[in-house]
C-alpha cells in the first residue's frame, strides 16, 4: 500500500490521533499526516502511507483552503474558543466595517504565529511554555493570502470567511489580526479545512469509512497512488540503459530522458524507469560546465 488517503478528520481527534487509527486499520507503520489540524478544528487531511509518506513535504507546501467562524468581541488566550477570555470590548456590528477589515488581509504579509503552537522553540513545542505561563518571543513568518471572502454575517457578533492562503498561515491569527484591525477584538470559534492543494473535502473519508472500507476488503480503493496526486508536475523517463543511475540516486543526462513536454530549467518532475514505474522526484537543472541539462534527485519514493 503506498499513496495517500484523503482524511476527513472530525473534532476531537488530533491528528496524530488519525495517523494512528489509519496505521492500526491498515496495519502498516509507515504512515503520517500533511500538516498539523486542532483539535478542534475539522476538515481535510490528507494521510500518507507507504513509500508516499516521502511525499508529505510536498503536499505541505501547496495552498490551503479554511472556512472559519470569527466571533467578535473577545481575544483569547489561544486566539480561538479553546482558550480563556483576556479582553472584551463593546462594538457596533457593521458588516461594510468587517468586509473592508477582511479585505485588508489578501496578499503577502508575516505573522507572528501565537504561542499556543506546536512550533519548537530551543527544543520545547511553544503550547507547552504557554502552559507553564510563559511568553517568549516569536519569530514572524512570511505568508501569503491569495483571497479572502466573507461568506456570511452573523450578527450580533460572529462572521464565516473563506480563505485561500500559503502553507504556514496560522488562520486564528488572522482571525485575531482581524479584529485587532476594527478595534473590537476577536478570536476564531470554528475552522473547517476546506482543502489542501488537490484534496478537497467533498472527497475526504471520514475515519469510519474507512475502517468499514477495510472489514470489506476495499481498503485500497480508497489510496490515491502517487502518481495522481503528483499529477501536476511533468514527467520523464530514463532509457533502460540509464535505469540503473535512477535507482542509484545519481544525476541523469537529458541524453538518456524523454518527456511529452520539455521542463524548464529548475522546474520540478517526476522520473520515471523505462518500464514505467515512479522512482522520485528530481530538479531539471542546466550544467554550465557541460552546457546540457540533466535531472538531479531531491527525493527517492523507494
Amino acid at each position: 500500500m503506498d499513496g495517500v488517503i484523503n482524511i476527513y478528520k472530525e473534532k476531537g481527534y488530533t491528528s496524530h490521533d488519525v495517523v494512528a487509527v489509519v496505521r492500526k486499520t491498515l496495519n502498516i507503520k509507515k504512515v503520517g499526516h500533511t500538516g498539523t489540524l486542532d483539535p478542534d478544528a475539522e476538515g481535510v487531511l490528507p494521510v500518507c502511507i507507504g513509500s508516499a509518506t516521502k511525499l508529505a513535504d510536498y503536499i505541505m507546501a501547496e495552498r490551503k483552503s479554511y472556512r472559519a467562524e470569527i466571533t467578535f468581541g473577545t481575544e483569547t488566550t489561544t486566539q480561538d474558543a479553546s482558550g480563556e477570555v483576556t479582553a472584551s470590548y463593546d462594538f457596533e456590528y457593521d458588516e461594510d466595517k468587517i468586509k473592508e477589515a477582511v479585505k485588508r488581509f489578501i496578499g503577502k504579509q508575516t505573522q507572528i504565529p501565537p504561542m499556543y503552537s506546536a512550533i519548537k522553540v530551543n527544543g520545547k513545542r511553544l503550547y507547552e511554555l504557554a502552559r507553564e505561563g510563559k511568553e517568549i518571543e516569536r519569530k514572524t513568518r512570511n505568508i501569503e493570502i491569495f483571497d479572502i471572502r466573507t461568506a456570511e454575517f452573523m450578527p450580533p457578533d460572529r462572521a464565516i470567511i473563506d480563505v485561500d492562503c500559503s502553507k504556514g498561515t496560522y488562520i486564528r491569527t488572522l482571525c485575531s489580526d482581524i479584529g485587532k484591525y476594527l478595534g473590537w477584538g476577536a478570536h476564531m470559534s470554528a475552522l473547517t479545512r476546506t482543502a489542501s492543494g488537490s484534496f478537497t473535502i467533498d472527497k475526504a473519508v471520514k475515519l469510519e469509512e474507512l475502517k468499514n472500507a477495510a472489514v470489506e476488503g476495499r481498503a485500497e480503493e480508497l489510496i490515491i497512488p502517487p502518481d495522481d496526486v503528483l499529477s501536476e508536475y511533468k514527467r520523464v523517463t530514463v532509457s533502460e540503459k540509464a535505469s540503473k543511475y535512477l535507482y542509484n540516486g545519481g544525476k541523469i543526462s537529458a541524453r538518456y530522458l524523454s518527456c511529452d513536454k520539455k521542463p524548464s530549467e529548475g522546474e520540478t518532475v517526476l522520473g520515471y524507469d523505462s518500464t514505467g514505474k515512479l522512482v522520485g522526484i528530481y530538479a531539471y537543472t542546466f550544467d554550465k560546465e557541460k552546457e546540457s541539462f540533466f535531472i538531479k534527485p531531491l527525493r527517492l519514493m523507494l
